[in-house]
């Protein structure tokens, strides 16, 4: 069954975790799927948009979140049942309650941390498998909530999930990181890779024409594929992040076109969905020594990198260098942005002894 999709860009700021939340919540309502929300950020943005503070902070003390399931299978080797942390009916909609949740922990970073430290990319991503071999049976649809970034678990997502659906805003930004995840994804192919759903430009502002000049070049580029419908900057999606207490009914939460605009968006996922063939190439296990990219990036690709996954990166874009080799023109700066960047970025540091801790 292929019905797993990881929602990511390596750049932050796109409204990527409002996207999955509104995505979620339209499904279950008008699509009547049920449908598995998986937290991998580590600022559990989407869990805190789906739950209240208390309820949340109350899972991540007990230990029934993401990272705990992962430590137990990935440090400690030991086989869990992962039914036991995924937390049905979450949403605030009073009609979505078939959305479930695997919440996150900030603990997350030091758990990719303690997976580099012991070179376990192998044992991580045959983890991320089975934790989707187990979930794909029990939901109509599964969306991924990736960090910005390229760290060793979102590329374990990417590589063992079915599809991968790319949100953007039409700005030099967010192209950057686009750019970057396209040379990301080009490098060991063998190793396997999420069919493309497609790009959806987000939080657009219709009053820009830098807005609509990004729009149309990102259209032309036909390796984009992107969706018809796309979504503008609009106040009810943003208020849209804050769960409240009280259940709220569809149109409360996403009122007119915001709930017409997210609707359209779904009905093309589903449709995407159901044209395309999820990714059937062998995914063959990595050694543990294997990283994706090998030798240091030029300092032109770092740089790209940094500013599509930052949010403080567009001064240091402005002033990027244009890449003599592989670069991409955008419109209007006449810029380049690189595409030799694609280095999966690992969290480094010292081991996080805390989670060893806590695994035993």
């Amino acid at each position: 069954m292929k019905n797993a999709i990881a929602v990511m860009n390596t750049k932050g700021g796109v409204g990527k975790s409002t996207m999955v939340l509104g995505l979620a919540e339209t499904l279950s309502t008008f699509e009547g799927k049920s449908v598995l929300v998986i937290d991998s950020d580590a600022q559990a943005s989407v869990s805190s948009m789906l739950m209240s503070t208390a309820q949340l902070y109350e899972l991540q003390s007990n230990g029934l979140t993401l990272v705990e399931y992962l430590v137990n299978a990935v440090l400690s080797n030991q086989i869990d049942d992962v039914k036991r942390y995924l937390v049905p009916n979450v949403s605030d909609v009073d009609d979505a309650h078939s959305v479930a949740l695997f919440p996150s922990d900030v603990q997350l970073t030091l758990f990719e941390r303690e997976v580099s430290h012991e070179q376990r990319h192998t044992q991580l991503r045959r983890a991320i498998a089975d934790l989707l071999e187990q979930v794909r049976p029990l939901y109509d649809i599964i969306l991924i909530d990736c960090p910005p970034g390229l760290s060793v678990l979102t590329e374990s997502w990417l590589r063992e999930a079915d599809f991968h659906l790319t949100p953007t805003k039409p700005d030099y930004i967010s192209s950057c990181g686009l750019e970057v995840f396209r040379r990301f994804k080009s490098l060991n192919p063998e190793m396997g890779f999420a069919t493309n759903l497609g790009v959806v430009i987000n939080m657009k502002d219709r009053m820009s024409p830098a807005d609509d000049e990004y729009h149309n070049w990102l259209t032309q580029d036909a390796d984009n594929r992107c969706f018809d419908i796309v979504i503008p900057r609009a106040s009810p999606l943003q208020d849209a992040a804050r769960f409240q207490l009280d259940e709220r009914s569809y149109p409360a939460k996403y009122p007119g076109d915001a709930g017409k605009q997210m609707r359209a968006l779904v009905s093309e996922v589903l449709r995407r969905v159901a044209e395309e063939p999820a990714a059937e190439e062998a995914k063959p296990e990595t050694d543990d020594t294997q990283v994706s990219v090998e030798g240091e990036a030029p300092a032109e690709a770092e740089l790209a990198t940094d500013a599509a996954s930052s949010e403080d990166g567009a001064e240091l874009a402005e002033n990027a260098t244009p890449v003599a080799d592989g670069a991409v023109d955008t419109p209007a700066t006449g810029k380049a942005a690189s595409s030799d960047a694609g280095n999966t970025v690992d969290s480094g540091g010292e081991p996080a002894s805390t989670l060893r801790n806590a695994a035993e």
